[in-house]
């Protein structure tokens, strides 16, 4: 998994960076510091999955240099991260191409149950939107699977019922139609639910909370 972090404040962008190791043990980052070097690192990394950038950077205003992104790398997941709340921001961001608004005032769970969100191909709608869409400021990403108290994912519900039937993340990948890398992450994340380590402790939770591929 390869993540490009584009910030002007270099301490901003280490914080971020533990947040991001959260996803899993196979992130790779790479930084940008403003709007040049942000399309300049784009382009020299074609195999991005995910790129995470400030909306007021030097180099280009902030909403034309998301339509720029845009315009040069159509296929490139786009989050922004701003300390801006306001309200038309959020709405122009995602107006022009970016498929989630993250304010850097959030709670790290909330930026990673964005991002894992826009990896699953979805589309993260910031709280302060909530009055536009419809939807509260629960994190509806998450659902519970069991009476166990256990929260996923619904994509991480559909990784867990394959990962049960033996499957590994290759096969995986390819019948949910997501990366190897993604389906990684998904796979830590389940193991931190469960509190295991491996897929072998991961069946054996399943069984002891009286979990199956059709109970999931």
């Amino acid at each position: 998994m390869k993540i490009l972090l584009a910030d002007d404040h270099p301490l901003f962008r280490e914080g971020v960076k533990h947040v991001l190791m959260l996803l899993g043990d196979v992130i790779s980052i790479v930084d940008a510091h403003d709007y040049p070097s942000l399309f300049a690192e784009a382009a020299a990394h074609p195999d991005l999955d995910l790129v995470l950038a400030d909306l007021y950077m030097p180099g280009m205003g902030g909403h034309e240099g998301i339509a720029e992104f845009r315009s040069q790398f159509p296929d490139m997941p786009l989050v922004i991260m701003t300390a801006s709340e306001s309200r038309d921001d959020a709405r122009r961001a995602l107006a022009s191409g970016a498929l989630g608004y993250v304010l850097k005032s959030s709670p790290s769970q909330e930026m990673l149950d964005a991002l894992i969100r826009v990896l699953d191909g979805g589309i993260y709608i910031p709280p302060i939107l909530e009055s536009d869409t419809g939807q509260t400021d629960a994190p509806a990403c998450l659902m519970p699977f069991s009476s166990q108290g256990i929260h996923l994912t619904r994509r991480q519900i559909e990784v867990f019922k394959l990962l049960l039937l033996g499957k590994p993340n290759k096969t995986i990948a390819r019948e949910l139609n997501l990366s190897e890398g993604t389906v990684k992450i998904h796979v830590a994340a389940i193991f931190r639910a469960l509190g295991v380590a491996n897929r072998t402790e991961a069946a054996i939770a399943a069984q002891r909370f009286g979990l199956s591929p059709a109970s999931v």
